[in-house]
């Protein structure tokens, strides 16, 4: 049996788990399933127990580790389960020693936790990895850990503080994946924005996207994963303008609407900071779609508060919401602060769900009539510039560029 890795949560987590394979093969690991965990909810946590005790029936003879943000903030949560053989922490997993060690069966039952210090950690490492989840789009970290303390957010002490890849090393692990075939390439981080602070001369994300951009001429597409807008700086603003291999979609880390729960959340922007963003940056690209994280329900959140949540999908015209009904995290300070009822949360996380559809079909509706450029991710669906799924009658060549009049849409999908 070679190893089975399950992962939860981010695409950050994902990229970890392909290096994590890569290791775990070199290393001549066996009978084993690896969960990666993910922290940002209550419910993520409970979703990793449930999968846990799934995955020991399916595999009663393997050895069971769980590794992840998860596994850093609360180890002993996992290592009470009698379904777990390993705990191991999120600095840990990405050592190739750890997996050498547990290869040889070194780790004794005294080592069966091990998760030490995040905060300790200073670099992070560049794995080379060649992409993964299908052969038309890499991911590349570039950045992992966050220095900011949002009141209702645990993944600081599931990641650490903010460490960045040098650039040289990015662009060398680009020119990589250019070279192997690769159309697309994506830049992801716990904070990407904060990306370069670092790093001898404190340089920005935009320095990092005009270098790839500059120094990777093949490369036809690159993205940029969730991003903080107030954060931006005027270099990706310039790459936005000027850039067409920029692709014109940026997932906005918003979590709210209203100016006084933000200030609560401890955010760095208030609803004017992102409505401004927005209209800046669709001035600068006509074609720019924005998606958005959204919290529905935090403590002491009104009905006034909440709709200015509402309202903010149409102001900043959002096209993709990803909507987190609010739970509490042990250990942050809104956990203390007066929670909704669960009733309450639920219905608003509904609305805000529902606003997000209605603008998705009205960008959806828009693209009706016009040419895309299509990556295709498998035979029968891709994705144009702005990330929108196009569905195909026909079979194309996984990976390749095709371009297409967008013939309708079903009201999920675009269609040919």
């Amino acid at each position: 049996m070679t190893p089975v890795f399950h992962t939860l949560g981010c695409r950050l987590n994902a990229y970890e788990t392909e290096a994590m394979r890569e290791m775990s093969a070199a290393a001549g690991l066996g009978q084993t399933v690896v969960v990666n965990t993910c922290a940002v909810t209550a419910e993520a946590v409970r979703k990793a127990r449930q999968d846990i005790r799934r995955l020991r029936r399916a595999h009663p003879d393997a050895t069971l580790i769980v590794t992840g943000c998860a596994a850093q903030t609360e180890p002993e949560t996992f290592a009470k389960m009698p379904e777990v053989d390993r705990v191991i922490g999120n600095t840990e997993k990405m050592r190739p020693e750890t997996w050498t060690a547990m290869a040889a069966d070194l780790i004794g039952e005294t080592e069966r936790v091990q998760v030490d210090d995040i905060m300790s950690v200073r670099e992070t490492a560049a794995h080379l990895i060649d992409g993964f989840g299908s052969r038309s789009r890499a991911y590349v970290q570039v950045q992992n850990g966050c220095d900011h303390r949002c009141t209702f957010c645990i993944i600081p002490y599931g990641r650490g503080n903010s460490r960045s890849v040098p650039a040289g090393v990015v662009v060398d692990q680009i020119k990589r994946l250019v070279d192997r075939g690769y159309n697309e390439v994506v830049l992801t981080g716990v904070d990407l924005t904060s990306w370069g602070a670092d790093l001898p001369g404190a340089p920005r994300l935009g320095d990092l996207v005009m270098r790839i951009l500059r120094l990777v001429p093949d490369l036809p597409r690159l993205r940029i994963s969730s991003i903080d807008s107030i954060e931006v700086d005027p270099n990706l603003m310039q790459a936005i303008a000027t850039e067409p291999r920029l692709m014109p979609h940026l997932h906005l880390s918003l979590q709210h609407g209203d100016d006084l729960i933000l200030k609560r959340m401890k955010r760095r922007h208030l609803r004017d900071d992102a409505i401004r963003f927005c209209e800046e940056a669709r001035c600068l690209r006509p074609d720019m779609v924005f998606g958005a994280d959204i919290i529905a329900g935090f403590p002491t959140e009104s009905d006034v508060a909440f709709n200015n949540s509402l309202k903010l999908v149409e102001e900043c015209r959002l096209t993709w919401l990803h909507v987190f009904p609010y739970s509490p995290r042990k250990g942050t300070p809104a956990a203390r602060m007066p929670q909704l009822d669960g009733a309450t949360i639920k219905d608003r996380a509904a609305r805000l769900r529902a606003a997000g559809e209605t603008r998705l079909r009205a960008h959806l509706s828009a693209q009706v009539g016009q040419i895309h450029h299509i990556l295709m991710e498998n035979a029968r669906m891709g994705r144009t510039e702005q990330f929108t799924e196009v569905a195909f009658d026909a079979d194309h060549t996984a990976g390749r560029i095709v371009t297409v009049r967008i013939a309708g849409h079903d009201g999920r999908q675009l269609t040919v």
